[in-house]
């Protein structure tokens, strides 16, 4: 995924608790149906785009700092529930949130046609991630589809899919090319046991088929976890559903997502990605979404001209350029190849603004969702954490303003100076962690092979005392 760093999420996106319904009124401008009289009940939907605290790790994620963000690679269930108060969700809008933060870019004005925008809320029912994506001056959008907390939801109600084709159409999003719905995070294609991998299916079918009834033709997710079971193994499995889905469905695409590296992820390697669509059958209805964030961890370099070349020529050997179809666009806060999960804001991280330089003017990327999940998250006078949503306004300006931009202007290195110096404390502390794990990890290591020494030494003296 994934994805900005709220606090609020840490506890457990994977919690199998109800949450609490909420009323789903039309959207101010949203046309009314016959049945409009009748209130209809749609789950709220969890709008938190933070990814839950692995299996393997749920005994030490507390100790983590508010700042980690590790991947979704355990089971669901593992992690401790949200608080038990109900909220509410409601179409309503607030006063201040009717005034546009950014004028959307007419897409002909650019050099070159990029798609940016952000995973925006679907709080409500899914006709108001439009007016989200309007709200910060996106021209592409994800959402989440439901509730991430829950197995089982109710349907998106006519009232939901009357104002999401309206209101696509009033503003002119062709949501079948640059609307990027984001999967569950509780669901595992990979997952052997029976009744867990027919719940994961259901979840995941259901999800395809809400795309259909949007007109929504991309469709994300995260590949799976082998759970310590045998990586071929657990990448049949994924193809094996893939293929029932694509044959109980008939438009939708679905995009696998590159992953960071943590655990038993799959997906961390092109390779992956190569496997898992080398066993779909029908090829047109499987991709990739790139997330710069979990390539750069895995080992994927973009910072400079050469070494982007060099990925995206590794890419398009290995799994294909023709499958790739999205962009997730996210810095990092980890170093290279560091394995770690850790979105930061455009220019701030470890990538730095060259490497989305690179993204921007890379012309086979034209016309793809490009979907900002940087952090947003930011303190209130009242000390409270609130999101600003300005800052998606702002960073889509920025990447867009990158679009035949000289790297050697004065302008381009003003803003690569001022981005750095803004992450600069964030880089420093999280460079620091990966020291000292790589040196308690090297300690262990040395401690281990003095120990496999002496074993052989003391072996060795046994059979000279023979």
């Amino acid at each position: 995924m994934p994805p900005h760093q709220s606090s609020r999420v840490k506890k457990a996106i994977v919690d199998k608790a109800t949450t609490a319904a909420g009323i789903a009124a039309p959207a101010k401008g949203t046309p009314k149906s016959k049945s409009s009289k009748r209130q209809a009940v749609e789950e709220p939907i969890d709008d938190d785009i933070d990814e839950p605290v692995a299996a393997e790790e749920v005994k030490s994620a507390k100790k983590r700092k508010a700042t980690e963000n590790p991947e979704h690679v355990g089971e669901p269930g593992t992690e401790e529930p949200k608080s038990g108060k109900k909220r509410k969700t409601t179409t309503k809008a607030k006063a201040e949130d009717l005034m546009a933060l950014a004028k959307r870019t007419i897409i002909n004005t650019l050099k070159k046609s990029m798609y940016i925008g952000a995973h925006v809320s679907a709080a409500g029912g899914v006709q108001n991630s439009i007016n989200n994506a309007v709200h910060i001056g996106a021209n592409s959008f994800a959402l989440f589809l439901k509730s991430q907390r829950k197995w089982v939801n109710p349907p998106i109600t006519p009232e939901a899919l009357d104002g999401f084709h309206s209101l696509s159409k009033e503003h002119k999003f062709e949501v079948h090319k640059h609307c990027l719905p984001h999967g569950s995070y509780l669901v595992n294609l990979a997952q052997a046991e029976k009744e867990k991998a027919d719940q994961a299916y259901t979840s995941f079918l259901d999800d395809l088929q809400r795309c259909e009834s949007l007109g929504v033709k991309l469709y994300n997710f995260h590949p799976g976890n082998t759970n310590g079971d045998a990586r071929a193994d657990a990448i049949g499995r994924i193809a094996k559903q893939l293929n029932k889905a694509h044959k109980a469905t008939s438009t939708v695409i679905t995009v696998l997502e590159n992953m960071a590296g943590q655990g038993n992820v799959i997906g961390c390697s092109f390779e992956d990605l190569r496997d898992i669509i080398e066993l779909v059958e029908d090829k047109s209805r499987v991709g990739v979404c790139i997330d710069t964030c979990h390539a750069f961890a895995a080992g994927y370099d973009l910072r400079s001209p050469e070494a982007f070349e060099e990925t995206m020529t590794k890419f398009n050997n290995i799994v294909g350029a023709s499958y790739l179809k999205a962009f997730h666009l996210n810095d990092s806060k980890a170093p290279f190849d560091s394995h770690r999960d850790l979105h930061a804001n455009i220019g701030t991280g470890f990538l730095g603004l060259r490497a989305f330089h690179n993204v921007m003017n890379h012309a086979e990327f034209q016309g793809m969702p490009m979907v900002l999940e940087t952090p947003i998250d930011r303190k209130g006078p009242d000390g409270k954490t609130v999101e600003d949503k300005q800052i998606w306004a702002d960073e889509i300006k920025l990447l867009e303003s990158l679009i035949g931009m000289d790297t050697d202007s004065d302008e381009f290195k003003a803003l690569d100076k001022r981005l750095q110096a803004e992450g600069a404390s964030e880089r420093a502390k999280i460079q620091d962690q990966v020291d000292r794990k790589s040196a308690k990890d090297a300690k262990k290591g040395g401690l281990a092979a003095k120990r496999r020494g002496k074993k052989k030494a003391k072996a060795s003296d046994d059979e000279d005392s023979d």
